[in-house]
């Protein structure tokens, strides 16, 4: 299906204003001391910090994100949009909010700081937290998307034929949600990769511990402008290629 001619000068601005920024990153790069700047010890450390936690959270996404999206699925009328609302409520908040949102729940004085010992915040599990509550909603809303694609029918047949729920729910349901999963799963990580304000305020930037990529990127713009261009751009590639392979799924599926 095209569309009116006039589209075209605007498509070619819109892709100009996602371009430009990249091209003006990677032209502040000192190509030929590229691989030295990457792999200084802090910058190894911070995307090393970066991926471990990512990865973790990832897990606790996707462990936690596909029980809530079918229980948001199954919900009905206006709680369901007032339920989804809180939901996804991260997507849209300032970073800043959200991670004065977690030190208030899970800080030294926040309302779980006495039981949990204040042992969180501060630390690599806060970054952890910080990572899956911004991430979440991605595996959300894929999952009660394609849940509410599905008509049923595979699911009701299996109880037919005497399955139970939790053995529909592995042989059926879940592997015809699959490319929704696996889309989820990949953004999620790569929005954890690049958390940073709800981070900052809840877990701090100390090095080795909570200063993860995106923190080391802020720490080093102005001391060392060249390392923070460098690391940024293998941030950029990491996003890039983490982007195409969550829609890989969704062309295969089609």
């Amino acid at each position: 299906m095209t569309g009116p001619r006039w589209l075209a000068p605007l498509a070619v601005l819109g892709g100009l204003l996602v371009l430009l920024p990249l091209v003006g990153l990677a032209s502040r790069v000192p190509w030929e001391d590229f691989w030295s700047l990457v792999a200084s010890d802090a910058s190894l450390t911070a995307l090393g910090l970066s991926l471990r936690t990512a990865a973790v959270a990832t897990a606790l996404v996707v462990a936690l994100g596909v029980p809530l999206g079918f229980a948001l699925h199954r919900l009905r009328g206006p709680v369901r949009g007032l339920v989804r609302a809180v939901v996804l409520a991260p997507l849209v908040l300032p970073p800043v909010v959200g991670g004065l949102a977690l030190l208030y729940a899970f800080g030294r004085r926040g309302l779980l700081g006495e039981e949990l010992g204040g042992a969180i915040a501060f630390s690599t599990v806060a970054v952890v937290i910080a990572q899956t509550f911004v991430a979440m909603p991605f595996m959300v809303v894929s999952v009660e998307s394609a849940l509410d694609a599905r008509s049923g029918r595979h699911e009701a047949m299996a109880a037919t034929l005497g399955a139970s729920r939790t053995r529909t729910l592995l042989a059926v349901t879940l592997p015809a949600l699959g490319p929704a999963l696996a889309t989820g799963a990949v953004l999620a990580f790569a929005r954890a990769l690049g958390e940073f304000g709800a981070t900052l305020t809840f877990a701090g930037s100390l090095a080795g511990v909570t200063r993860t990529a995106p923190l080391e990127i802020y720490l080093a713009r102005e001391t060392d402008p060249a390392a923070a261009a460098a690391l940024s751009l293998v941030l950029v590639a990491v996003a890039i290629a983490v982007v195409a392979l969550a829609y890989r799924p969704l062309r295969g599926a089609r």
